[in-house]
């Protein structure tokens, strides 16, 4: 997917947002915009958007000299999915097709994204979550959802590999892979970037126990291909079945036709919405050869 003009703006949110996160004072905020303008003037829009998470970051890290500035956001983030764990076995369990509600659930923990423009309430959402009367299946709209098609393929199929997007969403995935039942390598990043996933969120959420981890070798907000490692690029391309997290994620690797790839997200920013023709909150399940 390529980068829109309405993008800009994003981008200089993200910048705000992150320095703020990190503690940047007024001198470092000024040249963060500053920076970030001169990279702007030869950006090339062709590229999708993570390119320029990737670059943004990494320069609110330099200027700020903080390397993790999500690191505690990361934390709170996996504790509280932690204690809905137990909900969310428990809706799977009362479930007529514990395979799509696993998958529904796995897209709604979703909402765990601090690199959107526009956020979801957390906080509102997980309550909700807890509601025994909560149906995961007619609160949010499923504006695409190839759910057909991937059960299909996952029955197909003897390993999955599996593109993580966000700390403490990583639980939620932890309840798809056991509802899966293959055998999973879960992908993380290799860098912090945002709340992105690290090996050690994943290890926190128990993911050590249910598949093996590796990590993309990818510093960027979505696993952009060139600048994956070579163990990563080679279990890509020998895929037999491969399920990416988050909008980041298909941002990335929407272009990609040569794997079968699902991805599973909600609709985060107007760009994204119009590109795929949804609304802000949608979730999504959409295979990648449709």
């Amino acid at each position: 997917m390529k980068t829109y003009k309405n993008c800009i703006s994003c981008f200089y949110q993200q910048a705000r947002e992150s320095a703020r996160i990190a503690g940047a004072n007024e001198l470092q905020q000024k040249r963060i915009k500053d920076d970030l303008g001169e990279v702007l003037k030869r950006y090339p829009m062709n590229e999708c958007p993570p390119y320029m998470g990737r670059i943004l970051y990494k320069l609110v890290s330099k200027i700020t000299g903080v390397k993790d500035p999500f690191k505690k956001i990361k934390m709170q983030s996996n504790r509280m999915a932690l204690k809905l764990y137990p909900e969310l076995k428990k809706k799977i369990r009362k479930s007529s097709d514990s395979l799509l509600t696993a998958v529904t659930l796995a897209i709604v923990g979703n909402i765990i994204d601090y690199g959107a423009k526009h956020s979801f309430d957390i906080d509102k959402e997980t309550k909700a979550i807890l509601n025994p009367d909560f149906d995961v299946h007619n609160t949010h709209r499923k504006a695409i959802f190839d759910y057909d098609a991937f059960k299909k393929a996952l029955d197909n199929t003897d390993s999955v590999l599996y593109i993580a997007d966000n700390a403490g969403e990583v639980v939620f995935d932890k309840v798809l892979i056991e509802e899966m039942n293959k055998k999973v390598i879960y992908v993380v990043r290799e860098n912090p970037i945002i709340n992105d996933a690290l090996k050690e969120d994943a290890i926190i959420c128990g993911i050590d126990k249910v598949a093996r981890i590796t990590s993309s070798g990818c510093d960027g907000p979505g696993v952009m291909l060139q600048y994956c490692n070579k163990k990563f690029l080679k279990l890509f391309n020998s895929a037999q079945m491969i399920i990416s997290k988050g909008q980041g994620n298909f941002e990335a690797l929407s272009n990609v036709k040569s794997r079968p790839i699902f991805f599973l997200f909600r609709v985060k920013c107007d760009v994204v919405g119009r590109h795929l023709g949804f609304q802000i909150g949608d979730i999504i399940l959409k295979s990648n050869l449709r």
